[in-house]
C-alpha cells in the first residue's frame, strides 16, 4: 500500500510539475492585471475620470480595457487616448511601471481606452491586407505609414498570415512596416 501511495505522490508531483508553469503564467498575468487596474482606477479617480475596467489576458499578456460607463464618459476618456493614441500610450508605460514597481519584473500589460486600440486594429488589418494583394498583385514592394509597435505588430501578423513576410524600417518614432515583392 504505501508503495502505491508513492507512486500516486509522484505521478500527482509531474503533473503539478507539468501544469505549474502554466498556472504561475496565469497568476502572474493576472497579478499584473490586477496591479494595472489599481493604478488606473486611482489615475481616473485623481483626474475626475469615468469609466469602467476591464481586465483579460491576451495573447500572453494581462490586457486592461477602461471603457466608457456612463453617458458622456467616451468624452472624457478620448482625452486619455489623444491624438492618434498618443497619450494612451503613455499611459500605458505608466501602468507598466507601476506593475514593475510592485513585481519587480517587467511587464508587457496592453491597455486599451474607450476601443481605441480594438478599432485600430481593424483599421490596421485592412490597410496590412490591401498592402498583401498589392504586393501578389504588382510584385513590387510596399511600404507603411509610420507606426508604433503595437500597430505594426498587427500589421507584421496580417501578413506572416498571409504566407508573407514583412520587417520593420527606419527608427522610433518614424518605424515603418515594409512588405518586400515576392522573389
Amino acid at each position: 500500500m504505501s508503495e502505491q501511495h508513492s507512486n500516486e505522490s509522484s505521478h500527482q508531483a509531474a503533473d503539478e510539475a507539468v501544469s505549474s508553469p502554466v498556472s504561475n503564467t496565469v497568476s502572474r498575468l493576472e497579478e499584473e492585471g490586477e496591479i494595472g487596474a489599481d493604478y488606473l482606477e486611482e489615475l481616473l479617480d485623481i483626474a475626475d475620470l469615468g469609466g469602467d475596467i476591464d481586465i483579460d489576458i491576451d495573447h500572453g499578456r494581462a490586457s486592461i480595457a477602461v471603457v466608457a460607463s456612463e453617458e458622456g464618459d467616451e468624452r472624457e476618456l478620448a482625452d486619455l487616448v489623444g491624438r492618434d493614441g498618443e497619450v494612451l500610450e503613455a499611459v500605458q508605460e505608466l501602468t507598466r511601471l507601476a506593475v514593475q514597481a510592485r513585481t519587480g519584473n517587467r511587464s508587457r500589460l496592453m491597455l486599451d481606452i474607450n476601443g481605441y486600440r480594438a478599432d485600430r486594429r481593424t483599421e490596421l488589418t485592412k490597410v496590412a491586407q490591401e498592402a498583401v494583394t498589392k504586393v501578389l498583385t504588382s510584385g513590387e514592394a510596399v511600404s507603411l505609414e509610420p507606426m508604433n509597435p503595437f500597430e505594426r505588430k498587427v500589421c507584421h501578423d496580417v501578413v506572416a498570415a498571409a504566407g508573407l513576410v514583412s520587417e520593420s524600417e527606419g527608427a522610433e518614432p518614424h518605424r515603418y512596416v515594409v512588405v518586400p515583392a515576392r522573389r
